[in-house]
């Protein structure tokens, strides 16, 4: 109720003034107008009413007690009287109160509403708490089949689909073995005692059966089958101490029986001429034989033995390890008995099958060309094209993605040159097409090289040069075979070309002063490769091929020598490197070149090192972003040579075997990663998939983790993955900071990226370095627009040479720029007999006690409280002027700055002059010319730190 209305309900029996009456009835028209207006505001809606400041203050005064209307009425001590309450007090405070109800319950709403908002966010926390955990769960499940599948691959216990193939041939070739009588069978009791339960049994039997089934192991590795006769030699361990005597006769027979049944199996591999493809299951059975009983007892039931190796690796259980480590241990307490020990060292060892070049499926070798710029190496790799092409015949040679592939025919018609007996073996010759020494080091598959042979160029008229002995060092770290193309023949004085002729054919038909020439330069290239560790010769007078290199004289321009080169290659590939260039299954790939192919997408141009690719294959590829998983839409190759100028026209295959370029269509290609891995997999095999998303995006992940993201430096960017690494381990070395990495064209996200660095302070580091990539247009307009700087080169150490030129112009220039603030420290004694001037400019002779004095040094008297006297205007040595003295030195200095300082009175030869350095001061020494002062003067600068007080 309003105060007004209360002191006129309170004083109607009270006697009032006139004046006190016209005040009250003022006051009460006032109230009703009010009244009036809030009964009009009340029809709003309760936020409305709520909201209001104005309403609360009203509400809060209606609400408050009435104080005593006047004086007057105090004075006379009357208790008021309540009257009854008016129509518009009544609305006030109905009003007040929906006011209030309202409040409470907006109040009431909103607590609902918070509570009901905090128990949606408690189970969104649980649902993903419940999550991460199920997922943490799941990830060391599969980290434990991960740890588990490779301790069983070390095992030797997982067995592949082709290993577990092998295994059954093997049982199979075994059986056959028994049914010609060249193995004698098992007893039929025999084999319970190898796969019965451990129970007593004849000791010397068990002790006879130990030895061979050792040997199982060995012959049978690869088949996966070792696990099961471990087991069985850990139970036979316990009882062989006893009888060790008497089963070493047993075990000498045992011996012998091996060298007999061994000539057989030779006798038989003779006549049959089975190929290596079955020579490796064949020979495997020759180990078992140590002893005739043990033979039968696994070959007995083959099937049955690979189900319970399947089951093994499927189901094995904690139980079942903890059972194989207590038979290990047995087992090897058992082998410690020093009776057993010798015997077990005199076990004869079978040999690995050699291959038969004659039989063997021989891949086409792969060949790489490396040497120094200008060497030739483009020119040769031309010409060797080119050498069934002329008169335009193209003779089968067909131009593969990112390699020329030579065909048997071809090799024929130039070897046949050199070597009319030479027999062929190899189905062809596949030649990088990727000159350079980086490309070598690039390309490169899991494990091992990607080239099987190498052509090292060297010049014959300049010798061994940078890059030359860089790929050398390349070489030897790869340990890969090389020849070498002694290039450039053609130089020599008055040399007569003779087309594609064999080397030593063409030289011998030149004048007998090229000759000498020839024999003087091959003589200096011969002596600087034996500097580096190389036995050299030229191919025909080379005595051993395996330990000394060959040297082919050729020459890129006229083809002298082309023939000899390609000789060697197949000569040295089939003769020495059979083994490692037989065709075999398993799968490897590596991805040469990532394009853009109009009507085809993003492509990759691979190398098929082995195995086979067939149109529809699912494949993993590294990525930009991650792994890559896609389905192979075509496989392609392009048309013959003859026919390469039909533009977009390629020849569709189904499959392709090794080894070949392939260029591969797929969908999601895009941020495919040059210069990786690729991977075949089955689709519905996800554990599989899983493991080899890992193992294709491992070694770029290694090296984008080397790289210090929140440090400063420049922006790398390569063309592939092994450029990149090269590139990255080249700058480490030359001490060139990098702060971020990237694959593929220069875009303009790496630009403004690369901007970073002006932004923290470091404008000389807003470089990048592209090596081997192709510019966007929209890059160059955005780096000139920012200020970055795109250095680019095909060579590394060009790309070297730009950036250290730039850093050193860089750097002169914030030395000119900083030559102002930058003091250098200084300390000078006065002479007093050669004072010239002793007022303004001063000019005096000093005696440089340490330090270095410049000119512009401002110079400071700390014995008279760090007194000014200006600053070095000019120096003179010998009256000759120079720019600074060192320690030692007497020079004449002339002293400007100050009017006020004369010599003799605020200063004389007493007092030592010192150069008055800051903090500003010192740092700009460290930061742009810390190469200026040695380890003396740093010292010196520590000193002055304390004598002016420098924090």
């Amino acid at each position: 109720v309003t105060e007004a209305t209360e002191e006129t309900e309170g004083t109607t029996d009270g006697v009032l003034d006139e004046a006190a009456k016209r005040a009250l009835k003022n006051k009460l028209k006032k109230e009703k107008k009010k009244a009036k207006a809030k009964a009009a505001v009340s029809d709003e809606t309760e936020d409305k009413i709520a909201d209001d400041p104005e309403a609360a203050q009203a509400a809060e005064a209606a609400a408050a007690p009435a104080p005593a209307p006047s004086a007057a009425a105090a004075d006379k001590g009357k208790k008021k009287k309540p009257g009854p309450v008016s129509a518009a007090a009544r609305a006030a405070q109905e009003r007040i109160q929906a006011i209030k109800e309202a409040e409470e319950q907006r109040k009431k709403e909103e607590d609902e509403v918070r509570k009901k908002e905090e128990e949606r966010l408690r189970k969104i926390e649980e649902e993903e708490a419940r999550q991460e955990e199920e997922l943490k769960k799941k990830r060391e499940k599969k980290e434990a089949q991960k740890v588990r599948r490779q301790q069983l691959k070390k095992e030797g216990k997982l067995l592949s689909k082709a290993e577990k193939q092998r295994a059954e041939r093997a049982a199979e070739y075994r059986r056959q073995l028994e049914e010609q009588g060249l193995i004698q069978k098992r007893p039929e009791g025999e084999s319970a005692h190898t796969e019965g339960p451990k129970k007593t049994v004849v000791v010397s039997d068990r002790r006879k059966k130990r030895r061979p089934q050792h040997d199982t192991i060995n012959g049978h590795e690869e088949g996966g089958e070792g696990d099961v006769t471990m087991a069985d030699e850990g139970k036979a361990d316990e009882a062989m101490q006893p009888v060790a005597d008497e089963t070493h006769k047993d075990e000498v027979e045992g011996e012998e029986e091996v060298d007999d049944w061994e000539a057989l199996i030779d006798e038989e591999d003779e006549s049959k001429k089975q190929p290596p493809a079955m020579a490796e299951p064949s020979a495997a059975p020759a180990a078992p034989a140590a002893g005739k009983p043990a033979a039968p007892a696994r070959a007995a039931k083959p099937e049955q033995d690979v189900h319970m190796e399947e089951d093994e690796e499927e189901e094995e259980s904690e139980e079942e390890e903890s059972e194989e480590e207590e038979d290990e241990e047995e087992e090897d307490e058992s082998d410690e008995d020093d009776h057993r020990r010798p015997m077990l060292r005199a076990q004869p060892v079978p040999k690995a099958p050699k291959v038969d070049k004659a039989t063997a499926r021989l891949r086409s070798p792969i060949c790489c060309i490396l040497g120094h710029v200008d060497t030739g190496k483009t020119k040769l790799l031309d010409k060797i094209r080119r050498t069934n092409v002329q008169e335009g015949e193209a003779g089968g040679i067909t131009q593969q993605i990112g390699a020329t592939f030579f065909p048997k025919e071809a090799l024929w018609e130039q070897c046949k040159k050199v070597d009319p007996e030479l027999e062929l073996h190899v189905p062809g010759l596949l030649i990088i097409d990727t000159p350079g020494h980086e490309s070598f080091n690039n390309l490169r598959a899991r494990g091992s090289s990607l080239c099987d042979i190498a052509i090292l160029v060297v010049d014959i008229m300049h010798g061994l040069e940078p890059q030359t002995l860089e790929s050398l060092g390349l070489l030897k770290k790869r340990k890969c075979p090389f020849v070498i193309a002694l290039n450039k023949i053609d130089r020599m004085y008055q040399w007569e070309d003779i087309q594609y002729t064999p080397a030593k054919e063409a030289i011998d038909r030149q004048q007998p002063s090229v000759k000498d020439e020839f024999k003087n330069r091959v003589d200096q290239s011969l002596v600087a490769l034996a500097e580096q560790g190389l036995n050299c010769f030229v191919y025909w007078d080379n005595p051993d091929f395996r330990r000394n290199v060959s040297v082919a004289p050729t020459s890129a321009i006229t083809g002298e020598g082309i023939p000899d080169l390609l000789m060697l290659l197949v000569k040295l590939t089939q003769d020495i490197m059979t083994s490692a260039i037989v065709y075999k299954e398993e799968l490897q790939c590596t991805i040469l070149e990532v394009k853009n192919i109009e009507g085809l997408g993003t492509t990759i141009d691979v190398i098929l090192v082995n195995g086979t690719l067939h149109e529809g294959d699912t494949i993993i590829v590294c990525g930009m972003s991650g792994p890559i998983v896609t389905n192979i839409r075509a496989l392609l190759t392009p048309q013959p040579l003859k026919e390469l100028r039909v533009k977009g026209e390629y020849i569709h295959h189904k499959q392709i075997h090794a080894a070949m370029g392939v260029k591969i269509s797929a969908q999601g290609l895009e941020d495919a990663v040059a210069g990786t891995s690729l991977f075949v997999v089955d689709p519905d095999d996800e554990e599989m998939i899983e493991d080899l998303k890992d193992e294709v995006m491992a070694d770029m992940s290694d090296i984008f983790k080397s790289v210090d993201r929140s440090g400063s430096g420049v922006y790398v960017m390569a063309s592939t993955l092994g450029s990149l690494e090269a590139l990255l381990a080249f700058l480490k070395d030359s001490k060139i900071p990098v702060f971020c990495v990237n694959i593929g064209t220069v875009n303009k996200i790496d630009v403004k990226k690369a901007s970073v660095m002006k932004e923290k302070g470091h404008p000389e580091f807003a470089t990048i370095l592209a090596f081997d990539v192709k510019i966007d247009s929209e890059a160059r307009k955005e780096a000139e627009h920012l200020g970055v700087r795109i250095m680019w080169a095909e060579i590394i150490y060009h790309l070297f040479d730009q950036f250290t030129d730039f850093m050193a112009k860089f750097k002169e220039d914030k030395r000119k720029e900083k030559s102002n603030v930058a003091v250098f420290p200084c300390v000078l004694k006065v002479l007093p007999q050669f004072v010239f001037n002793k007022k303004d400019p001063i000019v005096l002779g000093v005696v440089v006690e340490d330090g270095i004095l410049k000119i512009g040094t401002p110079l400071c008297v700390p014995d008279k409280e760090n007194m000014r006297i200006g600053q070095v205007g000019s120096i003179e040595n010998n009256k000759k002027p120079v720019d600074s003295a060192r320690k030692g030195m007497e020079v004449a200095i002339k002293i400007v700055g100050d009017t006020s300082v004369t010599y003799g009175k605020q200063f004389d030869h007493t007092n030592k002059l010192y150069s008055r350095m800051t903090r500003d001061a010192i740092d700009c020494l460290k930061e742009h010319f810390r190469d200026d002062l040695n380890k003396d003067d740093w010292k010196l600068v520590v000193a002055l730190k304390k004598v002016f007080a420098i924090t």
